[in-house]
């Protein structure tokens, strides 16, 4: 996490332990700085305030003459200095000739002046439909926050770690993966990743895209990082990392390239952005890789539509029986900026389509916000008849992961 600034409050508590010392001015201090991001199993870390706590001791007189050692508390609230509007245009350099007029008109209307980008693609062939505020969406990428619980869940079903309904005990408590990805819930995933190990992790993470580029010849795409050795322990280790992606760059690209793959049962495209009308119709799709998933990828939606449904994303309020959204959103900070991630996909009757809504700025910003952009941007689509404009009979199968979808509480 970022630099914790701002103002502190400070309070002392006497321990009760009384040391003789040779002048009434000596004092010693031991510091422990403490992050907070409180995770329990009804509540998400998306709504807590960001502080850290650091512990010191010093010798303090009491009225007994005798001195004692003291624990002051000093608790810093993070300062936000980035700005969650944008103050220029933001589509601005874009290239949109080869993309869909009526995505990126919903995605543009949907962002509105947040500060951000939008990337919509078609998971059946890897082509993106709409990249609004390319600049940003083709940068180095920013810190994934939660929606790299994703990457982990997936990893601890492959390794057969957990079923979606395995009670994880999690120090007087359990909750299942469903709970936790709905939920968002960091400690899940701390005990899942270091059950997992640093190895374990990072292959599966590199399988699935992070680390290296996600799209095929386009212009201008910056790499994320994955880094080759875990997180120091006394940074939270693998567990950090697995929680909400402490040390990784991941960018909007690489997030959707996983999130088409999981919406199309486990085909890692290399995604293309066409800049001509020329390139769109003759668009030929190119694959990455074939991930084994497929038998995971309904274990993983019921999570992502319990997030729509009742939990982390649940402000996406566009959600109904004809158009079922699954997601996962994240929210997390770095040196004053703050980051917002939502990555879904709507299953249709009439197809599907995954999008990535990623934004920075101040306190504005976070999970929830961007996955409520999401929620206009299909509400959108579906009022301009984007979806029933699609021919049923050219639409692939639906198979087990609708059927999953459906049934994951989604609202009706």
């Amino acid at each position: 996490m970022g630099r914790i600034t701002s103002f502190f409050v400070t309070c002392g508590v006497a321990l009760g332990l009384a040391g003789a010392v040779s002048s009434a001015g000596a004092a010693t201090t031991t510091t422990t700085q403490v992050h907070h991001r409180k995770s329990t199993k009804l509540h998400s870390t998306h709504h807590v305030t960001h502080h850290a706590t650091t512990v010191s001791t010093r010798l303090v007189r009491g009225r007994d003459g005798k001195l004692h050692r003291v624990a002051v508390r000093r608790r810093y609230y993070e300062h936000f200095t980035g700005d969650s509007y944008a103050v220029t245009d933001i589509t601005a350099g874009d290239i949109t000739a080869g993309e869909d007029p009526v995505v990126r008109a919903a995605a543009i209307e949907a962002l509105g002046n947040m500060n951000g980008t939008a990337v919509a693609i078609d998971p059946t062939t890897g082509r993106i439909l709409a990249m609004v505020n390319q600049k940003l969406a083709l940068s180095s990428g920013a810190e994934p926050c939660s929606t790299i619980k994703v990457s982990v869940a997936l990893a601890a079903l492959e390794e057969g770690i957990v079923t979606k309904d395995t009670p994880v005990n999690l120090g007087g408590w359990s909750m299942t993966m469903t709970e936790a990805l709905a939920h968002s819930n960091n400690v899940y995933f701390e005990t899942i990743g270091r059950r997992l190990g640093f190895e374990r992790v990072r292959h599966y993470a590199n399988r699935f895209g992070l680390g290296e580029l996600a799209g095929w010849n386009i212009s201008g795409e910056q790499l994320g990082v994955y880094p080759n050795q875990a997180l120091p322990e006394k940074l939270g280790g693998v567990g950090r990392m697995c929680s909400f992606g402490q040390s990784i760059s991941m960018t909007p690209l690489q997030l959707g390239a996983l999130t088409a793959a999981i919406a199309n049962g486990g085909t890692l495209y290399y995604l293309q952005h066409p800049t001509t009308p020329a390139e769109a119709v003759n668009f030929t799709p190119h694959v990455k890789r074939e991930l084994d998933i497929k038998p995971f990828i309904p274990d993983v939606a019921t999570g992502m539509g319990g997030a729509v449904a009742y939990g982390t994303a649940r402000s996406l309020r566009a959600s109904f029986k004809e158009l079922p959204v699954l997601g996962k959103t994240g929210t997390c900070s770095d040196n004053g900026t703050r980051f917002g991630w939502f990555t879904s996909y709507a299953d249709t009757n009439y197809g599907r389509i995954v999008t990535v809504f990623f934004l920075e700025g101040g306190r504005p910003t976070f999970g929830p916000k961007a996955a409520e952009l999401t929620g206009v941007f299909y509400r959108n689509l579906w009022d301009h008849s984007y979806f029933a404009e699609k021919n049923p009979a050219e639409a692939p199968a639906a198979g087990a992961l609708s059927q999953t979808s459906t049934a994951t509480g989604v609202i009706q």
